[in-house]
């Protein structure tokens, strides 16, 4: 008999142990574990979170826990419980002072020696924080989508154009191209500022690495440098790309003797109708060299799809030994 009680008292010994090992884990994690009886009325509950421990007490029900909006869900998922012992998943929302936590629920049920269920255990963990990064992954998503949506437009604008101004296939494929490259360039300053958008200078810059040496001392780059928005930034950068590509084929950037300035500057400053004037002006030393064919789909471009696009203004005009060309851009499309 003597063994027997040792035994029962080793055995007894390491299940206090491991129960105390036990709870010390879950206090020491995320998790917390609520008891309810086959009434569903609460009878203990380990590591309660904040949101679950104000107005938690032995004897409480769910519907004194839980919102309305939550407790259809919460009472279907643990009454499927009760009828057939299988467990099951539901995610809720409590409130907490101004905000609000979130919490999945592992739902089982208790079983005495008989089989017979005589509760029902609750494990919980706070997935706040994983509802929030998903919100935001779905936002950014959204996002992304309404970019993507807003880049394929522009493209297929601008394919429309260039072949309604090409007379070859091989024509038409070096111009689409070299302004889908223009797009290109533009996106990657756009994305590499998280989205913010993109410096003027720096805009004009990746434009030019293609044509012209930025060192170039035909080529001035003067004046404010905002951050443009994603959208008008795509939109100036297509409108630089076609000046300097017009220049350097058949304007002051052909020859050794042309040059072109490019400058940003604020206008009514301080004002509801502050402005960002972006002036580009180019001197041709004799005349242009002939009918520039790619003028039609620049002017189209330059006069009306990049000022309708940021909501502003543009004036170009090509003269026989000068390019000036205008945009305004309202405050609405860039930061300081």
């Amino acid at each position: 008999m003597m063994g027997a009680s040792l035994l029962s008292d080793k055995s007894e010994y390491k299940d206090a142990v491991r129960l105390r090992s036990l709870l010390r884990a879950i206090h020491n994690s995320n998790v917390f574990v609520l008891y309810q009886s086959a009434d569903l009325a609460y009878v203990w509950a380990e590591n309660l979170p904040e949101a679950w421990s104000a107005q938690w007490r032995v004897g409480v029900y769910d519907h004194e826990l839980v919102q309305e909006a939550m407790l259809a869900r919460l009472a279907a998922a643990k009454q499927g419980v009760l009828e057939t012992g299988e467990p099951t998943r539901v995610e809720i929302c409590l409130p907490h002072g101004e905000q609000s936590r979130w919490f999945e629920l592992s739902i089982d049920s208790d079983r005495d020696d008989a089989g017979v269920i005589i509760g029902v255990v609750t494990t919980g963990v706070d997935i706040t924080e994983l509802k929030r990064r998903e919100q935001v992954l779905k936002t950014l998503l959204r996002e992304v989508s309404h970019r993507s949506k807003n880049l394929l437009a522009i493209i297929q604008s601008i394919a429309m154009q260039t072949a309604r101004y090409t007379e070859t296939i091989d024509g038409f494929l070096a111009k689409f191209r070299g302004r889908v490259q223009s797009l290109s360039y533009s996106q990657d300053l756009v994305t590499d500022s998280n989205w913010r958008g993109a410096r003027f200078h720096e805009l004009v810059h990746s434009q030019m690495q293609k044509y012209i040496d930025i060192g170039d001392p035909r080529f001035t780059l003067s004046g404010a440098d905002p951050y443009i928005f994603p959208g008008a930034a795509l939109h100036i950068g297509l409108a630089v790309h076609e000046l300097i590509v017009n220049s350097a084929a058949y304007g002051a950037l052909s020859n050794g003797e042309g040059t072109v300035t490019l400058s940003g500057r604020f206008e009514n400053a301080g004002t509801d109708r502050m402005s960002l004037c972006i002036k580009w002006d180019e001197k041709i030393p004799g005349s242009l060299k002939g009918q520039n064919p790619n003028a039609r789909f620049g002017s189209a471009v330059l006069e009306r799809i990049v000022p309708i696009s940021v909501d502003g203004t543009a004036t170009y005009r090509i003269e026989q030994d000068s390019v000036t060309y205008a945009l305004d851009v309202p405050r609405s499309h860039f930061e300081l």
